[in-house]
């Protein structure tokens, strides 16, 4: 059970409105007194829906020390996990499915161009894992040693990659491999919140272009996006971004995304997240961030500073 709210003073309960509301008179100093008193008996306020548009946003929350502007966006970059999806679909669904089958998958395609292309970078991968004295890597011996061989091998070393939430190119490429096939057998189906796809669909016909950016590979997130329960989401999507742009922690691989989604300034786009260090990295690339909340996510640092929704449908357009 929560503990009572403080009084009001402690806590600094005070909204501030970020753009100016379209409609004259509804933030009349009234209706602030009216939720102000609300706020401080303890009764949840409703909050206003933040718009892409600039017209109306949602007050900024008390961590929030440098609300973003959102008058001019005009491409939204998501994260998947945690913000499009539960994580419960990556971590109950999608892993599971990768290791389970990641030796029959070998064994089905060995031989072809793509898993060759596979192997040799999941081989590079160990090889530097190895020099590092990384746990859990295992030597790959050569193709002289055999089928059999070459794929024990590769299989301790994916098994570890995936236990250990690795977040590189060699096991993100071949898990989208693994992947297409559950997804083309109608094994795995993808799996968004509610609030997406209304929303996707809404900053498509606005004018708004949608990105995606995940450490998954881009053809796994677009068997994800394009095979969910509510059907073919590409349609508003305008690309996908991986781990190939950098990872997701370096303020470099948004400084890249930019350069790639064609606005004027990085300040143009927004990137929403639920990874804090994500975020801070998004921040100082000079990107706009809102941070994802959603059940089961890991809980974000105590005055983080950055904005944050509970749902897309609080920023629809």
């Amino acid at each position: 059970m929560s503990s009572p709210l403080p009084p009001v003073s402690q806590v600094g309960l005070r909204l501030q409105g970020l753009l100016r509301s379209r409609l004259p008179g509804c933030a009349s100093s009234q209706l602030r007194r009216r939720r102000s008193l609300k706020a401080a008996a303890g009764i949840s306020v409703p909050r206003p829906r933040q718009r892409l548009d600039g017209r109306r946003l949602r007050a900024a929350p008390a961590s929030a020390a440098s609300p973003p502007q959102l008058s001019s966006i005009q491409s939204v970059v998501l994260d998947i996990e945690g913000t499009t999806s539960p994580i419960s679909f990556v971590t109950d669904v999608l892993f599971p499915y990768a290791r389970d089958n990641v030796r029959k998958h070998l064994e089905a395609t060995y031989g072809t161009d793509e898993t060759g292309d596979d192997i040799a970078l999941l081989r590079a991968q160990v090889e530097q894992d190895l020099a590092e004295g990384l746990a859990g890597a295992v030597p790959v011996p050569p193709e002289e040693a055999g089928k059999d061989a070459v794929i024990d091998a590769l299989v301790a070393n994916v098994e570890a990659m995936i236990k250990a939430d690795r977040k590189i190119t060699s096991l993100k490429q071949l898990q989208g491999h693994i992947w297409r096939t559950g997804f083309e057998g109608q094994e795995i189906k993808g799996v968004v919140f509610d609030d997406v796809p209304p929303a996707l669909e809404k900053w498509h016909a606005s004018g708004i272009k949608t990105y995606i950016y995940s450490s998954g590979s881009r053809e796994a997130q677009r068997l994800i996006f394009g095979n969910t329960t509510y059907g073919d989401l590409r349609k508003y999507l305008c690309g996908f971004f991986d781990t190939t742009v950098g990872t997701k922690r370096e303020p470099r691989s948004y400084y890249e995304i930019w350069q790639s989604v064609g606005v004027d300034r990085p300040s143009q786009i927004l990137f929403l997240t639920d990874v804090y260090q994500e975020a801070t990295a998004a921040k100082a690339a000079g990107v706009e961030v809102l941070i994802s909340i959603r059940p089961g996510n890991t809980p974000l640092p105590e005055n983080h500073g950055f904005q944050t929704i509970t749902t897309f449908a609080e920023i629809l357009t």
